[in-house]
């Protein structure tokens, strides 16, 4: 068996390491993602808008712990009309007889299946585009990289605050994103504020001034006119508001993944600083396991 790898190790391999199909499947499309393919989908979003289809093709991105709701996508579109293809996470001892892909488990797992989804819908050049970009942000966040490392610089900043995280309306999915990777990565709890930003930022602290003490806003991709605003609102009530731009003035889906994948970064930093594994926590995995054991099958049981 070959040694386990850290996660630093995952994020250095993972650009251009997707090896699954890249055939486009019958349009239109539908994607809707549970379990850990949540993350995949809201990537995706910039692609295929569309949840659920009638007719064409409909992905569900999935994983163990959320496969009888992933069945249940499938089925209802099936019924409509729509050919069904499904791609999950790789798990010891579940059943994958369902699945037309499976992406290695862990955090790379939404980089994984959010580029299966990319070419089946028929975007082989965003695909190729968040490759190119995510290779770049490899160079500059690696270890080995002491100064100027932006990943690193990032987490230091967050390093003992609280982050508020806002993004435009159409980029409203980065603010869950990265909430969910500095939690699971850098263990670390931020609030994400995606819907109406300036209403909650003009009234959040009014009550209790102290409560700004030890945040930091960070506004995740473009900086519209009303992040603007709630910019100059916040700089008055709390420690310091910064932006995270989009890498090399990209967009859409390929800015999209790329800003997880640096997200990713910053997490594991974020655990470096505190003196933690940025690993799966054993809360997580024993969670995890509760809500797969329905999955679970034995070897003799699996489809050849």
């Amino acid at each position: 068996m070959l040694p386990k790898t850290s996660l630093i190790d995952d994020l250095l391999s993972l650009p251009s390491s997707y090896q699954g199909p890249t055939r486009a499947l019958t349009a239109p499309y539908g994607i809707v993602g549970v379990g850990a393919g949540a993350l995949s989908a809201a990537v995706l979003d910039t692609l295929v808008e569309r949840k659920l289809t009638k007719e064409g093709t409909q992905i569900v991105l999935e994983s163990a712990d959320a496969a009888q709701i992933a069945r249940d996508y499938a089925g209802l579109s099936e019924v409509s009309g729509a050919a069904v293809v499904r791609a999950g996470v790789q798990q010891i001892g579940a059943s994958n007889r369902d699945l037309t892909f499976l992406a290695p488990s862990g955090i790379g797992a939404t980089y994984h299946l959010a580029q299966f989804a990319a070419y089946a819908t028929g975007h082989a050049e965003d695909a190729q585009a968040a490759d190119k970009l995510l290779g770049a942000l490899a160079v500059k966040c690696a270890p080995d990289v002491d100064e100027g490392n932006p990943a690193r610089d990032l987490a230091w900043t967050l390093w003992q605050r609280t982050p508020l995280l806002l993004a435009a309306p159409e980029d409203a999915a980065l603010t869950h994103i990265w909430q969910h990777l500095l939690a699971r990565v850098g263990k670390t709890l931020s609030i994400a504020i995606a819907e109406e930003p300036l209403y909650v930022v003009t009234g959040a602290f009014e009550a209790q001034h102290e409560k700004g003490d030890s945040k930091v806003a960070v506004i995740l991709g473009d900086e519209t006119p009303e992040l603007l605003l709630a910019r100059e609102v916040l700089e008055t009530r709390i420690d310091e508001v910064l932006q995270v731009p989009f890498p090399e003035e990209s967009s859409g889906y390929a800015g999209t993944l790329a800003l997880w994948y640096f997200g990713a970064w910053v997490a594991a930093y974020l655990a470096e600083r505190h003196g933690i594994s940025a690993e799966d926590s054993s809360a997580l995995k024993e969670v995890l396991k509760v809500l797969s054991v329905g999955e679970a099958v034995d070897e003799s049981g699996l489809e050849a």
